[in-house]
């Protein structure tokens, strides 16, 4: 007998409502749950997908603990002993720092992943922090920190009511939005048109994104910054800057006048291949629209200034006076924020409050880059311990980092590694002991990351949809019990955990005179908490103490996880709604226009002007079937267009003699793969693309399906020393390299 269950999807940043089909405790269908308001039935190949995910066999069911050198499969009893007298001994003997934490993208895609970590990084007391976000989007982080005092306070666009988007390095028809969760992107780049508004697009390939575009620029890449900053230049000097509502909340305007002034359009059209009436007439055009909004994503952040380039959209943004305004780009209120506080000066952000021991890289909230991962393992220096121990949390560096190959070996030399992972994968194979989650089926789902980042305020739950198989554990437990056994007190109940965290919020919110529950006796805000378990009490505390919750019974009407299971299609909060000068946490109390770190990196922007391109660069790609490594082992996800092939313009495949669908040589400062030719208009001349996460060759792992045609690792062409210097984000894209046909 079938049934059907409620599950919001976990396998991109969409988070689209699906209905279960279920036979027994299988998943045997999936599609769009018309009633969720958010995605309104709206569903992609992966989440068509999702039982074969789901049902992946080579999805580990036990922990493996490596014995005489080989991983075999062991009881949770055993794992955990045998972590815990893994990490210990080393915090002991070298420090905390010499333990190092690993978290992967998919760690924001689960509950679990985002409640317990920090508690991890906190009870170790480690400062060597390395996560995906330092080969994603760290310099959007650092730009918004610096302008507005938070890192996490990330405008979105408004796509449900701009007269104008301009895309830059975004192609969310393949990758269905990042840093802007938005189901069915699509559908609402197409509503923007069918209303008569106007796409621009500015990319180097002609993605799908780009083909519905109303003007696709196919800038050099790696010049996005130049772009906008000769953007900025010529709504300054034509006097089409106009602020509106927002100049009270801005300082720094005169200051950004003399900082861009070098940055005509005549000056950097050279640089960005892109003409200077062109560069004009994008300005004209975003100031003259009644609503705007700019939006750049991994493109334009992966590149050698990818903080100057976040920064910069967000200042076309404010220039036009679209940031915080309808139809322009606006700050998400997600039910689980902090209770929202007074508008006033804060803290403001830092940089570099410490740095790397062996290349002295400094930290960005709170994190080094990952691209020296390897380095922090394999060197000693007179600075401090090298990273000895490793928590590896849903993370793939081998194939997801610069110089894998480099990487690889420095794992295998590591005192003790452990991974929570559900594959035996390039990484984990490394691991004293592994740990793999149940399926997404079998756990709950709430998406705290990406509800702070929604273009429509909602909150959503879904309890598993499936109860965990026997022998299995939640990933909540496990989580919590790494806590333990890697911080000193293994053998404690993981409730007690959750009952820490709980304890102090609690603690820390009655203090807080701006909370709904300031003056309230903890203990009893405890006993009032709902939920069949930690993480539930945890979510129900964070729904109450929230910006639409009941404060405790505060306010009748508000949040709680009682109300939320009232309503398992979600509950809509409505659209995002102008909030400045309320995120805004500068020292200052305004958006700081100009911040001194900014200013003090233009130069190398202003030297970028007169640079030589190199002959050939290098840039990425996604697949709508595929997110990173995660999906390659799932038959239904590949082939087709998902195949690691080089795109390659005809001009240069005729010039260097290579055939549509021979093998190609590509040699990059990290080394050289080889991987099938496709020759197709769709990259500009001078460019070439490589999709990542492929490279499923290595010995030792579980992955059948992606064995069969594991295509090559496109990051091993980096040798890792190539970053943004301001976020420490590896520069992935715009990268010199050289082709050969073989033989």
């Amino acid at each position: 007998m079938s049934r059907t269950a409620l599950r919001i999807c976990p396998l991109c940043e969409a988070t689209c409502g699906l209905t279960l089909t279920i036979d027994g405790t299988r998943v045997t269908g999936a599609r769009g749950d018309r009633d969720d308001v958010f995605s309104k039935g709206f569903i992609c190949p992966k989440g068509a997908s999702f039982g074969a995910v789901d049902g992946d066999p080579d999805r580990l069911r036990t922990p493996l603990v490596r014995r005489d050198g080989e991983l075999r499969e062991a009881t949770w009893e055993e794992a955990f002993d045998a972590v815990a007298a893994g990490i210990r001994p080393v915090v002991e003997r070298h420090g905390p720092h010499s333990v190092g934490v690993v978290l992967g993208n998919p760690n924001v895609h689960t509950m679990a992943g985002a409640l317990y970590p920090p508690v991890l990084l906190a009870a170790l007391g480690t400062r060597s922090l390395f996560t995906a976000s330092t080969l994603d989007q760290m310099p959007k982080h650092v730009s918004s920190g610096l302008l507005y005092g938070d890192a996490n306070a990330i405008p979105v666009p408004d796509l449900d009511h701009t007269d104008h988007l301009l895309l830059i390095g975004a192609n969310p028809l393949e990758s269905n939005g990042s840093l802007c969760t938005a189901p069915d992107f699509p559908g609402k780049l197409k509503a923007l048109k069918a209303r008569g508004g106007t796409l621009t697009v500015v990319d180097p390939r002609r993605t799908r994104t780009a083909r519905l575009a109303d003007r696709h620029i196919a800038v050099r890449p790696g010049a996005d910054a130049l772009l906008l900053a000769a953007m900025a230049h010529v709504l300054l000097e034509e006097d089409l800057a106009d602020l509106k509502d927002l100049a009270p909340h801005v300082e720094g305007l005169p200051e950004l006048r003399e900082a861009v002034s070098d940055f005509a359009p005549e000056e950097v059209a050279a640089a960005c291949d892109v003409d200077a009436a062109v560069i004009r007439t994008l300005a004209r055009e975003l100031a003259a629209a009644p609503t705007a909004a700019v939006y750049g994503r991994i493109g334009s952040c992966t590149v050698p200034h990818g903080t100057l380039a976040s920064w910069l959209v967000d200042v076309l943004n404010i220039l036009t006076g679209n940031l915080d305004r309808p139809g322009g780009a606006l700050f998400p209120q997600a039910a689980t924020d902090r209770t929202p506080r007074p508008a006033g000066p804060g803290r403001g952000f830092a940089l570099g409050r410490w740095h790397s021991r062996v290349s002295g890289h400094p930290e960005a909230k709170g994190e080094l880059p990952i691209s020296a991962l390897a380095e922090e393992i394999d060197t000693v220096t007179d600075e401090g311990e090298p990273v000895r121990a490793l928590v590896c949390v849903a993370a793939n560096p081998v194939l997801s980092a610069p110089d894998g190959d480099r990487l690889d070996k420095a794992l295998g030399s590591l005192d003790f590694m452990v991974s929570v992972d559900p594959y035996l994968n390039e990484t984990s194979r490394h691991a004293d002991v592994v740990l793999p989650p149940p399926p997404p089926a079998q756990s709950p789902h709430h998406d705290f990351a990406f509800n702070t980042l929604a273009v429509r305020n909602q909150v959503r739950y879904t309890r598993p949809a499936v109860p965990l198989e026997p022998g299995r554990m939640a990933e909540t437990e496990i989580l919590a019990r790494l806590v333990l056994a890697a911080t000193g007190m293994h053998g404690a109940e993981p409730e007690a955990v959750d009952a820490m965290v709980i304890e102090q919020s609690l603690g820390k919110a009655a203090k807080d005179p701006h909370s709904p529950v300031h003056g309230r006796d903890p203990r009893d805000l405890a006993a009032r908490l709902t939920g069949v378990n930690g993480p539930e009490r945890r979510l129900d505390m964070m729904l109450r103490l929230g910006p639409y919750g009941d404060g405790f019974g505060a306010r009748p009407d508000g949040l709680s996880l009682e109300k939320l299971l009232a309503h398992p299609h979600g509950i809509d909060l409505g659209p995002l709604r102008p909030r400045l000068p309320q995120p805004l946490r500068t020292r200052s109390g305004r958006i700081e226009l100009l911040p001194a770190p900014i200013a003090g990196d233009l130069p190398r922007l202003r030297a970028a002007r007169r640079a030589n391109p190199a002959a050939l660069v290098l840039v990425g790609r996604r697949h709508l079937r595929s997110n990173n490594s995660w999906m390659h082992n799932v038959p239904a996800l590949t082939g087709g267009s998902n195949r690691c092939t080089v795109h390659i313009h005809p001009d240069d495949a005729g010039r260097l003699g290579i055939a549509d669908g021979a093998p190609v040589r590509v040699k990059g400062a990290g080394g050289e793969v080889t991987a099938p030719a496709e020759v197709t208009a769709d990259v500009r001349p001078g460019v070439v693309s490589l999709p990542h996460g492929w490279g499923h060759d290595r010995p030792g792992t579980r992955l059948a399906h992606a064995a069969t045609d594991p295509g090559v690792n496109v990051n091993q062409l980096l040798d890792g020393s190539l970053l943004d210097p301001l976020s420490g984000n590896a520069v992935l894209n715009g990268v010199p390299v050289e082709l050969a046909p073989v033989g």
